[in-house]
Formats: C-alpha cells, sequence, structure tokens
C-alpha cells in the first residue's frame, strides 16, 4: 500500500519529507526485526525514545518513518505526526481495510469485571444469533476459537490485524475489553462503539496514571468524544455520576442498590451460583440463572444485559446467554481437585478485587477461608499494604508470596504486605516461592474449607527478573495433588 493511502485519513500530520509514493508492505513498532518495506513507528515513551533505535529499523528493512522529530541523518520518507501514537491507530486500520467499519463494537470499561462482562455479552450475543469476537486480557477469540495476545487491548497493528481476521472469518459483533491504558495510549483511536458500558472504579494502577483522578478522568475520556454512542452506567458506582453530569450520547443505568433503569432484585448467592430478578424501568422481568457465583458476577450479567438490550438483543437470548457462561478462565473458576475442599483460582490483584473475592467466597464457606496472594513487582506500591490488611482482616489464614516479581526483590514485596497484615489479628505464613506455597495450602486445607489462589489467575507464566517462565496454576495444583497423594 502506498504511503499516501495510508495518510489519507490521519488527523494530526504536521509535516513530510520524502516520497509519499513509497510502497508499505508492513507496520512496524520494533526495530529489531526484519521487516520487508517497513513503515515504523518512532513513539517516544516513559524508559525509551523510539527516535533513537530509527537507524537500526531501516537497517532491517524499514523503508519510512513516522516521527515527532525529523531525522536529518536519515535518507528515507518521514511523517512528522502531532501524536506517533494516535497516528499508528489510523495508519494501521488503513493498512488492513478499515475492517472495523464492517464491525458492530461492544466496549467494556472499568476497573474489575471487565474480562467476565466481555464473556457474557459475547455469549448473550451468539445466543442472538450473531457471530461474535472477543479481544480482552485472556486472549482474543473468534468464536470458539483462541488466539494469543500479550495485552488487555492490543497495540493498534494487532488489534486491527485482528480485526481483519475477524471480518475475513465472518464476525459480526466484537466484544472487546477497553483498558485506560489503551485509552490514554491512543490505541483505539478511530473506532467507534456501538455500545460501552463503565463497570466500576477501584485502586489499580497508579504506577502509571499516579493518581485515582487522573485514572477515572481517562476512563470518563473515552465516552466523552463521541468514540461511544451508546452508554451503560453502573449507577451503584459513585463515579458514573461525574461520567453522567457531562455525556453526551444516550445512556442507561444498571445496579441494584440505587435508582438504575435496570436493576436486579430477589438475589440468592451459593457455591454454585446466583439466581435474580433483571426489572428494567419497572416495566419488564426476567428470571436469571447464572453458573456462576458472587455479587460481582450480578453486575458483571447487569452490565453485559445492557449492552445487550442497547444493541437490540431479545429477553430470551440474554437470559440464555448469561446462563451458559460456566466460567471465566481465572475468574473466580472452581478448580476440579477432587479434593473434600474447595480450590478458587481467581485474577484479583487489587485491594477491591481481592476483598471482593473474600467477602463473596466467605458467604458459602462452611469451614476456614484460606487465601494465597501477593503483588506484582514494578507496579503501584502503595497497595502492597492494603492488600495485607485485606487479607489479614477477612481471611481465617493468609499465605503471602509472590506473584510476579518482575525485576524487584519479592522479599521486598512480601515485606510491604507483611506492614499490612500487621495491623490485623490474621494468622500468616510467607513463603516466598509460589509453587512452595501453593503445596502448603494444599496440605492444610481440610473438610468444609475454601483455598483461594489470588493474582494469578488465566496467566500461564510468572515473571522473575524480566523472565518469564512457564507457570499455570491449575497445572501446578494437579502436580501438587498428584505428589500429596503419592505420599
Amino acid at each position: 500500500m502506498l504511503l499516501t493511502e495510508l495518510l489519507r485519513d490521519v488527523p494530526g500530520i504536521a509535516d513530510t519529507r520524502g516520497a509519499l509514493s513509497t510502497d508499505i508492505g508492513e507496520l512496524s513498532i520494533n526495530s529489531r526485526e526484519r521487516a520487508k518495506a517497513g513503515l515504523f513507528f518512532c513513539i517516544t515513551g516513559a524508559k525509551y525514545d523510539a527516535h533513537d533505535f530509527a537507524a537500526q529499523a531501516v537497517e532491517n528493512g524499514c523503508v519510512a518513518l513516522v516521527v515527532s522529530r525529523f531525522l536529518d541523518d536519515l535518507a528515507v520518507p518521514q511523517i512528522k505526526a502531532d501524536n506517533v501514537r494516535s497516528a499508528i491507530a489510523y495508519m494501521a486500520s488503513a493498512f488492513y481495510g478499515h475492517p472495523a467499519e464492517k464491525l458492530r463494537l461492544i466496549g467494556v470499561c472499568g476497573t474489575k469485571g471487565k474480562t467476565t462482562t466481555s464473556y457474557l455479552a459475547k455469549a448473550i450475543m451468539e445466543k442472538a444469533g450473531y457471530k461474535t469476537g472477543l479481544i480482552g486480557t485472556t486472549g482474543n477469540m473468534i468464536g470458539d476459537k483462541h488466539l494469543k495476545s500479550n495485552l488487555t487491548t492490543p497495540d493498534p497493528i494487532d488489534l486491527h490485524r485482528c480485526f481483519r481476521q475477524m471480518v475475513d472469518a465472518g464476525v459480526q459483533v466484537v466484544s472487546m475489553e477497553v483498558s485506560a491504558h489503551a485509552v490514554d495510549m491512543h490505541r483505539l483511536d478511530g473506532l467507534t462503539f456501538e455500545a460501552s458500558c463503565y463497570t466500576n472504579l477501584s485502586q489499580d494502577h497508579l504506577d502509571y496514571f499516579y493518581t485515582m483522578e487522573n485514572y477515572f478522568q481517562t476512563k470518563k475520556s473515552f465516552f466523552m468524544h463521541g468514540q461511544v454512542l451508546n452508554a451503560a452506567l453502573n449507577a451503584d458506582e459513585e463515579t458514573s455520576a461525574h461520567i453522567i453530569e457531562d455525556i453526551k450520547v444516550p445512556y442507561l443505568t444498571f445496579g441494584i442498590s440505587a435508582n438504575a433503569d435496570l436493576f436486579a432484585r430477589d438475589i440468592e448467592i451459593s457455591e454454585n451460583g446466583v439466581t435474580f430478578k433483571i426489572q428494567l424501568r419497572g416495566v419488564e422481568e426476567m428470571d436469571v440463572s447464572m453458573q456462576m457465583t458472587g455479587m460481582f458476577n450480578v453486575y458483571n450479567a447487569l452490565a453485559a444485559a445492557s449492552l445487550a438490550m442497547i444493541m437490540g438483543v431479545d429477553r430470551e437470548s440474554i437470559r440464555e446467554g448469561l446462563y451458559g457462561v460456566r466460567a471465566v478462565p481465572g475468574r473466580i473458576e472452581m478448580l476440579d481437585t477432587g479434593t473434600p475442599f474447595k480450590v478458587i483460582l481467581d485474577y484479583s490483584h487489587s485491594p477491591d478485587a481481592l476483598e471482593n473475592i473474600l467477602r463473596n467466597v466467605r458467604m458459602f464457606t462452611k469451614k476456614r477461608l484460606i487465601v494465597l496472594f501477593g503483588c506484582g513487582g514494578d507496579r503501584d506500591h502503595g497497595k502492597r499494604p492494603i492488600m495485607g490488611e485485606i487479607g489479614g482482616r477477612l481471611a481465617d489464614f493468609s499465605i503471602l508470596t509472590s506473584d510476579n516479581p518482575r525485576t524487584e526483590n519479592p522479599d521486598a514485596i512480601l515485606d510491604a504486605i507483611e506492614e499490612g497484615m500487621r495491623l490485623t489479628a490474621g494468622k500468616y505464613t510467607i513463603i516466598e516461592n509460589r509453587r512452595e506455597a501453593i503445596r502448603y495450602a494444599l496440605q492444610m486445607g481440610r473438610e468444609g474449607d475454601v483455598i483461594i489462589l489470588a493474582g494469578k489467575g488465566h496467566e500461564t507464566y510468572q515473571e522473575v527478573m524480566g523472565v518469564k517462565k512457564p507457570f499455570d496454576e491449575k497445572v501446578v495444583v494437579a502436580e501438587l495433588l498428584e505428589e500429596l497423594r503419592n505420599h
């Protein structure tokens, strides 16, 4: 594709140098990879400035650059953009033939519940007869086919490539997680979402956003600039009011305790799932039964049902879709262990998420509630003692261990968690090695206990000193139980 064609709809192009008739064979953001007639984007980040690696990109086959400042020592065409990240999104869309324009996009925005809500929305749309794709934390899907992805919201090149695959496979609707990072980094620029929901706000990612206000304003901005055509907002989330006061598009609210357009009542929670009634403005009522448990899944169901109603889906498809999802990878996932105690895998890695899972599981725990958790390295340090305090206050026993320490000293992370634990009367132990910590948890499990393995969820690796090592907790639990049974 000619460079001039890629530039046709890109806003914020400040200047150009060189031949715009240059033919582009692929898009690149990695200067070390070989490219065939590549277009290299010089992104300026917190740690690296890709302008410094542009010469390497040219050596590896890139024939043009998108820059924020011209590089005089490189004799290739250069496009100077006001925002290189935004330019990637528009140019990636053009390169893959604007595939998103052929799809109906559903967005799920918020700190917690994005993954589950996106799965529920996908299930509902499929019950309504649509071939549906999924983009999110656990990877991307075309129908039942899984595609690997490393980010909650992929970078624009991967994202539009995925949209192209989906269109070619006959996908009509895409249910997609929308992270605050993606909004801030302009990964979604140029996309239009037919319906999007806002689930909630709680502390997370402050290593990037620094303050909760910055974090919230980024999420809010997603709904403010015409990118979202219709919104569904959690009426029980206090920050929703700050979106409602400025929103310019049609919206409906969902909730449990607040005065919402769509609300749940007669809620019954058990270890096997939840049942409740969904009522729409006191007019329509629908009995709902879900095979996933927890009050937070009532909220996730309400969010998904709201999105489906905006999309024009019938009541029966909503009901059947919500019932049909047995589990979402790593989200309050009950493992099949064959033990007299239950083992639950959950991705909860923030204070609010940890508190939610502990409070919800407590409702059906017959004996002891045991939780194993840590905190990620190179991330928000402030949440570590908070999570320690939550574990000590709400669990009968806590096992502090490593999550993904990344480049940090694991013991320093555990010390910070322990600070919060010491503020409580909670019983705990510290076992840095996560596999040994899980072994300890399984050995102490007794009939009627529930063991929660928190923090890793669907992840199949552990990152230590920048190296990702295989670590799938489902596999680890199965291996350890086999070892324990043979001794």
